[in-house]
């Protein structure tokens, strides 16, 4: 029997907390920075992830697809270009995914050993 799908499909913003803090740095350090900047690696579907989970942890049981894996047309997307004056050079999505998951994956296993 196969795993249930997780939730219905929807769109999402990614962006590691690094790109963030790195972000702070350099709004503060470059002069000309002002305003808002909106920071996003990439707009992702719930079904994309899925599968870069599968593609990092294949023996791991996950749902195997999202409730509605139709392919999908990004409903909105956002200008970089703000950003990019910063320097920032974004962390791609499938490592702040692996870089999360394991960290959770040493948390939890110090928290059952503990």
């Amino acid at each position: 029997m196969g795993r249930k799908p997780i939730q219905k499909g929807a769109l999402v913003r990614n962006i590691h907390v690094k790109d963030v803090a790195e972000a702070h740095i350099r709004a503060f350090e470059i002069p000309s920075a002002n305003g808002r900047y909106i920071l996003s690696e990439r707009v992702a579907h719930y079904s994309e992830i899925v599968k870069i989970l599968h593609e990092l942890y294949p023996s791991v049981k996950l749902p195997e697809r999202c409730a509605d894996d139709q392919p999908f047309d990004l409903a909105y997307t956002h200008s970089k270009d703000k950003a990019k004056t910063l320097g920032v050079e974004y962390i791609p999505l499938e490592t702040a995914l692996k870089e999360t998951l394991d960290n959770e994956i040493i948390y939890c296993n110090n928290v059952v050993r503990a």
